[in-house]
């Protein structure tokens, strides 16, 4: 039996640009791994000599990016460019370099997700200013210097991960709760 959450299966198909990712059982987490930083690095680097002063923010968030912290293996980007629905001016050139738009959700932020050519990355793209960007950074920068949240977060997602999950976006949506409290105090 799958675990409940919030997006249906039809709001997860409707941000896919193409057929949504099933993953239809646990997630799995690693232990915290410094190679995760470097990968950030390389794609900071890569991101940047592909969009030049385009790019006006490029920052390392999510689990990976929290020394300490259990993750997916996966490196979670936030960049910001001038405008996210003017997809013409920064679109092309990712795709050139190997990046792949999966996910658009324009009703969310106008909110753009791209896969990394050869790193298991999500790009999340948004317009500067966006309160969801400074949302991101600062639960990234609470969990990095508070430990009892960083744990309890861990708590949940360990609890969490052993479940059955359709899609990853449910495991990500069972952690609302969670993610909520701990904003509480991060954007004090």
């Amino acid at each position: 039996m799958d675990a409940t959450a919030s997006s249906s299966d039809d709001e997860i198909a409707k941000a896919w640009v193409g057929e949504p990712v099933r993953l239809d059982g646990p997630i799995t987490l690693h232990e915290p791994d410094p190679v995760w930083l470097e990968l950030y690095r390389r794609e900071e680097t890569r991101i940047r000599d592909v969009l030049g002063d385009r790019t006006l923010l490029v920052e390392h968030v999510g689990s990976t990016s929290v020394p300490g912290l259990v993750a997916k293996p996966i490196i979670d980007i936030v960049l910001a460019v001038a405008d996210s629905s003017d997809e013409a001016s920064y679109l092309p050139d990712l795709e050139d370099a190997g990046y792949t738009l999966v996910i658009r959700e324009e009703d969310w932020f106008e909110h753009r997700v791209f896969k990394g050519p050869d790193t298991d990355i999500n790009l999340h793209v948004f317009s500067v200013g966006t309160v969801e960007i400074d949302r991101m950074i600062a639960f990234r920068n609470h969990l990095r210097a508070d430990a009892g949240d960083r744990m309890r977060y861990e708590d949940v997602k360990r609890s969490l991960a052993s479940q059955k999950w359709a899609y990853v976006q449910n495991y990500a949506d069972a952690k609302t709760q969670v993610i909520t409290e701990i904003m509480r105090r991060a954007m004090q």
